[in-house]
């Protein structure tokens, strides 16, 4: 992994949802703010522009000059607080963004003769706002920016893009969805709430609510559930999930994620057995013949 710096924009004053704290808003149990602060983990630096919250990981906090002064200052106010070669530009607004997106612009920005690579949309917009650069040619566009209009306060960001020669990339299409309105926050909370996506969407809340970094088998612990509840009864299945996930604990103290995700695993492997054998000595007390 190329490593890089992450900026993450948090101000404005989010006018179309009534000047709400937009990157506070939730979606998913989870604030926008921290769903994209959870796609980025590997940052070596993580700057927020924006005021002072708490968020599910350690950030340097900064503000741009003048306060309210738009995205282009938010922005050099973030890249002064940053040393990497690389730099992960976002919005604090991106409920669907992920890892895999971040990967792609970083590799797409290590293409020799280009400053950085940006999404682009489903009708191929420009997200300068979802993107990479790197660090020299975009301190250098911004002071130029500066020189020439005498403040980067209330200027455009595709007076940015338009001077750096940028890789386009059609990444996941929700990944540069950004929510504006009282009309996209419901629309991203219903998503989330489609039958395909939420349980992984659970799961991460979980994760990122109880600070664990472990990737788990949601099939393996859904059959566990399964067989306890058919097998002993229906209250054995929350019950033995947690006594699951517990033994694990227990045995990978001090341990890496991998190993706790084989220890999560084999703990899953043993309780389903025994769920099993349960169910099968229930079938045999209850078949013909039975005294």
């Amino acid at each position: 992994m190329t490593a890089y710096d992450a900026i993450v924009l948090a101000g404005g004053a989010a006018n179309r949802l009534g000047g709400a704290d937009k990157p506070g808003l939730r979606v998913g149990g989870r604030a926008l703010l921290d769903r994209v602060l959870a796609a980025c983990p590997d940052a070596g630096s993580t700057v927020v522009v924006g005021g002072r919250r708490a968020t599910v990981r350690p950030v340097t906090w900064t503000r741009e000059v003048p306060e309210g002064g738009g995205p282009l200052a938010a922005l050099d106010a973030g890249v002064r607080r940053t040393g990497a070669d690389r730099l992960l530009v976002l919005s604090a607004d991106l409920p669907f963004l992920g890892g895999r997106t971040v990967r792609t612009l970083l590799d797409a920005a290590d293409a020799v003769d280009l400053e950085g690579a940006l999404c682009t949309d489903r009708e191929g917009r420009d997200q300068p706002l979802v993107a990479v650069y790197h660090a020299e040619p975009l301190r250098r566009e911004l002071a130029l920016l500066a020189a020439e209009y005498g403040s980067l306060a209330g200027l455009p960001l595709r007076l940015l893009t338009a001077e750096l020669d940028l890789a386009r990339v059609e990444a996941d299409p929700l990944a540069s969805f950004d929510c504006d309105t009282w009309e996209d926050i419901a629309a991203a909370r219903a998503r989330i709430r489609e039958h395909g996506t939420v349980l992984d969407e659970w799961i991460t809340a979980v994760k990122n609510e109880l600070g664990i970094e472990l990737d788990v088998d949601t099939a393996v612990l859904l059959d566990l559930a399964r067989d306890a509840a058919h097998g002993v009864a229906r209250p054995a299945a929350p019950l033995t999930t947690f006594l699951v996930g517990y033994a694990a604990a227990m045995a990978n103290t001090g341990r890496s994620p991998e190993e706790g995700a084989r220890a999560v695993a084999e703990a899953s492997r043993k309780a389903t057995a025994l769920a099993l054998r349960w169910e099968e000595e229930t079938q045999a007390d209850s078949g013909p013949g039975t005294p």
